[in-house]
């Protein structure tokens, strides 16, 4: 059990709203899933009809909370169907379907779920549960006005749940909105874990590429991921990797969703050791064993520095974190410094 489940599981089977500040990676999904399913199969609920909506900012995450509610649920009555966009009819009518036919719990994007209410065959007057994941991203991402459109099709009386990385104002004005009184669990943004060794190379902007070039020119890791703050920036280092011969794969949101998730399969299958990414990679995806973690530019805050680290060094393993700092970005990273309440080596 993580800190984040001990703190909040009791608070869902309870019944109370909830707002709970907690980063990917402390097994917030289970978290949320399991009282709800628990709550689910003691019965009392109406049949054919969608007692649970999950909503999620992308379709990545919301496949995955998908994935992990099969495993959950697989010896239990409770149906499920995931619902976000794509450009494939097919996976349309299976939505459709499902939401028709009244799944017990509906995993969403904002968008995609809005397009199937607008049709007229999703009933959402029976839900009980109402769970926001990664809500400051969906904000991020301007799913605000989704979100309170969704809200209007949802009975008064229900439990509604938010996960949220972080905790901005207009965070605190959608709990204002659509939570009843609820119980906050605030976990501290958690310092990156003591294995990963974090180092940073002092460099002018124009050395960064060769650095890059010269860490790999003996031997690559099994697994990199190289975060960048821009897509053209991680268009550039993509593109001098790949003429070093290098496996080499982009991640960024100028790439069709169909491209991401190949991509990400080939990562995760070893075909490609090397992923350049934008911070859309960042939070909420579950890619274990990193080896190495570069940071070509020092990132805007604390806390995408400790997402971005944080891919590196889960489960058992070490791992290492290097940062690119130029001399703009000097002063930037002494407040990452201050906040890790460290100095990195460089």
């Amino acid at each position: 059990c993580t800190p984040v489940q001990e703190q909040t599981i009791p608070v869902i089977l309870d019944g109370k709203d909830l707002i709970a500040v907690a980063q990917t990676g402390t097994g917030k999904t289970a978290a949320f899933l399991l009282p709800v399913l628990n709550k689910l199969s003691e019965g009392g609920h109406p049949e054919d009809a969608i007692n649970c909506i999950v909503m999620s900012p992308t379709r990545e995450l919301a496949q995955q909370i998908d994935q992990q509610m099969e495993g959950f649920s697989y010896f239990m009555p409770v149906s499920s169907v995931a619902v976000y966009g794509g450009n494939d009819g097919v996976l349309f009518e299976q939505q459709k379907k499902g939401l028709s036919l009244g799944a017990d719990v509906v995993i969403a994007t904002p968008g995609r779920l809005i397009a199937h209410l607008s049709l007229g065959y999703v009933d959402l007057s029976k839900v009980s549960y109402f769970i926001l994941d990664e809500a400051d991203r969906m904000l991020d991402m301007g799913f605000y006005e989704d979100i309170m459109q969704i809200v209007k099709y949802l009975p008064k009386e229900r439990q509604t749940i938010m996960f949220s990385a972080t905790m901005p104002a207009k965070i605190q004005q959608l709990a204002k909105t659509i939570l009843n009184n609820p119980v906050e669990v605030k976990l501290a943004v958690s310092k990156p874990a003591e294995k990963i060794v974090q180092a940073a190379y002092v460099c002018y902007e124009n050395q960064k590429l060769g650095i890059v070039r010269s860490l790999f020119a003996e031997e690559v890791p099994e697994r990199v991921i190289i975060f960048a703050s821009s897509k053209i920036k991680v268009k550039e280092v993509a593109k001098a990797l790949k003429m070093m011969k290098l496996n080499v794969g982009e991640m960024h949101s100028d790439l069709e969703q169909a491209q991401r998730e190949f991509i990400m399969h080939e990562f995760k299958s070893g075909r490609i050791n090397i992923l350049v990414a934008t911070d859309i990679v960042s939070r909420g995806i579950d890619i274990d064993d990193i080896r190495l973690v570069i940071n070509f530019d020092v990132p805007h805050d604390s806390e995408d520095y400790v997402h971005r680290i944080g891919r590196t060094a889960r489960a058992n393993n070490d791992g290492v974190a290097i940062t690119f700092v130029n001399e703009k970005e000097q002063t930037n990273f002494k407040h990452i410094e201050n906040f890790l309440e460290k100095d990195i080596y460089k």
